[in-house]
């Protein structure tokens, strides 16, 4: 049975993926070889840089949004977190809350509440539950632990997106080089048999 497999110099390198599935831009050691030979047309391969270069753009983008959607919600969930074992402690000790409550802009009052089993949270969505403390505290707990890791792979993201741009703008400058040396190399030749 013949073997149908490629000689390993001409077989391409495996690419990889980033974690979350970005894959990752191939790094064009051998211009003339990748573009098909010395007399290729490199604006079709400019093209396919310059699109996957957008590709990478857009995903940039959309990855900074999440991270700074992430940002703005990790103190919000701590700040929660802490009011909820701050009402816990009070519970187990059992004492009362004072607070002020707003009637109006600049109207408050005073307010003692007594210990508290259930808290409301702000699920979004305008969705509101009561949860006793104990479930409030783990539920913000585990919010706040896929927060932080999905923000610390926000930012892995963006760092791999980053080299993958860089990565693709060398790319684009090494085929340009080579298709500006290219002709310049023809010029001299067609030069030189005039």
């Amino acid at each position: 049975m013949a073997s149908t497999s490629q000689p390993a110099s001409s077989m391409k390198p495996e690419l990889k993926s980033s974690p979350s599935g970005i894959p990752q831009a191939p790094f064009i050691e051998d211009v003339e070889q990748h573009l098909g030979g010395a007399d290729a047309d490199v604006t079709p391969t400019l093209q396919k840089f310059q699109e996957t270069m957008q590709k990478y753009k857009i995903m940039e983008a959309s990855t900074f949004q999440r991270s700074k959607s992430l940002q703005e919600k990790i103190p919000d969930i701590e700040k929660t977190l802490k009011m909820v074992e701050h009402l816990r402690d009070l519970r187990e000790a059992d004492q009362s809350l004072t607070t002020h409550f707003e009637l109006h802009d600049t109207l408050y009052t005073q307010a003692t509440v007594s210990p508290l089993t259930h808290v409301n949270l702000w699920l979004g969505a305008n969705v509101m539950l009561s949860y006793p403390l104990d479930e409030a505290r783990d539920l913000l707990q585990d919010k706040l632990a896929t927060a932080k890791k999905s923000q610390e792979a926000a930012k892995k993201d963006l760092d791999f997106l980053r080299d993958q741009i860089t990565v693709m703008e060398v790319n684009t400058a090494r085929v340009h080089n080579w298709d500006v040396k290219r002709r310049r190399e023809r010029r001299l030749k067609e030069g030189a048999e005039e």
